[in-house]
């Protein structure tokens, strides 16, 4: 498979929450094959080191803070961190989240809560931490990632389908707010993505079987195609793209 290379990438600062596996690892690994400046952000102490370290370190460019992203003051100590080394970021992308299967019967206000914690409330104040630098700097480019599970109608994870849906008036309402100092946010929506995570706990040969018929593409989707979607987004090529979904789900809507 042979990709595109984006010139305007070339030395910008990166910033991407939930950095050290699955669709935040990819991504990581893209924007430094197009020659950014990468810092990550992750609550994997131990996996994102060994990232980072296989990828150059700091010496490279490829910069990890570990963070719990439901504690706020953490995630902008983490983001001040990742400005100390690497400058001011051109580019964020709000990728962190999880999507826990849960019986809507069992879920408390306490979970609830949490959900809303892992799955959303950070995204704004990642977004709050950076835009100020890029108001500063003339523009920017701001990635939320979606799910298109709220699409689909999937049940089995209410808490999850809600946060993610909410992602997209997030998106909206943060586009015209900042559109006037060229900053523009766009959401990425995945499909089903074939991390380590789902194949080690859902994909089963059922369930691959009953998705790809819901698909128009036979294929599954390997992470790589979501990572390609954020660099054309953080590049000048998308300069006129905001406030929109751009969808990476092989036509399963």
């Amino acid at each position: 498979m042979t990709f595109a290379h984006y010139p305007s990438l070339n030395g910008k600062t990166v910033v991407i929450t939930g950095g050290a596996s699955g669709i935040g690892e990819e991504i990581v690994r893209a924007m430094m094959g197009q020659g950014a400046r990468v810092g990550f952000i992750d609550f994997d102490a131990t996996r994102g080191a060994a990232l980072a370290a296989e990828l150059g370190g700091a010496a490279a460019g490829i910069v990890h803070a570990n963070c719990d992203l439901r504690d706020i003051e953490g995630l902008r100590e983490a983001i001040q961190s990742l400005k100390s080394q690497l400058g001011p970021a051109d580019i964020l992308v709000n990728n962190a989240a999880r999507d826990d299967r849960h019986d809507w019967a069992d879920v408390t206000p306490e979970y609830w809560d949490e959900r809303m914690n892992t799955n959303l409330r950070h995204m704004f104040f990642a977004i709050q931490a950076v835009a100020p630098d890029m108001i500063a700097n003339g523009g920017g480019s701001i990635i939320n990632i979606g799910s298109n599970s709220w699409w689909e109608a999937v049940g089995n994870f209410p808490a999850y389908a809600t946060a993610k849906g909410a992602v997209h008036g997030l998106t909206r309402t943060m586009a015209r707010d900042l559109g006037k100092h060229r900053i523009r946010v766009n959401t990425v929506v995945p499909g089903w993505i074939m991390t380590e995570r789902q194949k080690t706990l859902w994909a089963t040969p059922e369930a691959l079987d009953a998705h790809q018929k819901r698909q128009c593409l036979p294929d599954l989707i390997e992470p790589v195609y979501v990572a390609r979607m954020v660099l054309f987004l953080a590049s000048d090529d998308a300069m006129m793209c905001t406030a929109s979904n751009f969808m990476v789900e092989a036509g399963s809507i």
